[in-house]
């Protein structure tokens, strides 16, 4: 019984040394974080960005002119 513990105890650290796959997972998941974000707030970040092209158009033409 004690060498079942040990070979499960082993594997466990060896589990835990093994995180070759971690890096993707975490871009991932912030990946579908911010993919969520933008679709919650998608009224209010194009209403920002019309708002700062209008801005800068506006400017522009004040230059030009």
């Amino acid at each position: 019984m004690k060498e079942i513990f040990q070979k499960l105890k082993k594997a466990c650290l060896e589990f835990n040394k093994d995180n070759a796959g971690v890096g993707i997972v975490e871009v991932i998941l912030i990946l579908v974080v911010l993919i969520a974000i933008v679709l919650i707030f998608k009224n209010q970040i194009t209403t920002i960005i019309n708002d700062a092209f209008n801005a800068i158009n506006n400017a522009s033409g004040r230059i030009i002119n």
